[in-house]
């Protein structure tokens, strides 16, 4: 059981970085298949919603949840803070990080848009 347990967080773990990386690329892909765009914008919205109020992911629930089942010691402060701040980049650069991330998924939902824009147009001729 304590196997099987210590899989499940290590799993949960590797679908955090893969969501990490949708959230991230998600919006490219978009350009090529449009209804990516939908989970695409609702995890775009959980991000920004995650870095204005309090709350706790559920993968991250669902990692610490496997993690003590598998007695292995807790995240303590989340994921990000956990896996990525202070690991890929010194801490102190965390806001520019967000800043440089944010605008990287900004100029994919931009670039959707206009995209999209463009079919439109062409569609109607």
């Amino acid at each position: 059981m304590v196997r099987m347990a210590r899989w499940f967080a290590e799993a949960v773990m590797l679908l955090h970085f893969a969501v990490l990386a949708f959230l991230l690329v998600g919006g490219y892909v978009a350009w090529r298949w449009r209804g990516v765009i939908y989970p695409h914008l609702a995890i775009g919205a959980w991000a920004i919603l995650s870095l204005l109020m309090p709350v706790t992911c559920p993968l991250t629930t669902a990692e610490e949840y496997f993690r003590a089942q598998a007695g292995m010691p807790p995240l303590g402060t989340g994921f990000i803070d956990h896996y990525i701040d202070g690991v890929w980049y010194p801490e102190s650069a965390s806001t520019l990080v967000q800043l440089v991330l944010g605008s990287i998924v900004i100029i994919s939902w931009v670039g959707f848009y206009a995209g999209h824009r463009a079919a439109r147009r062409l569609s109607r001729c």
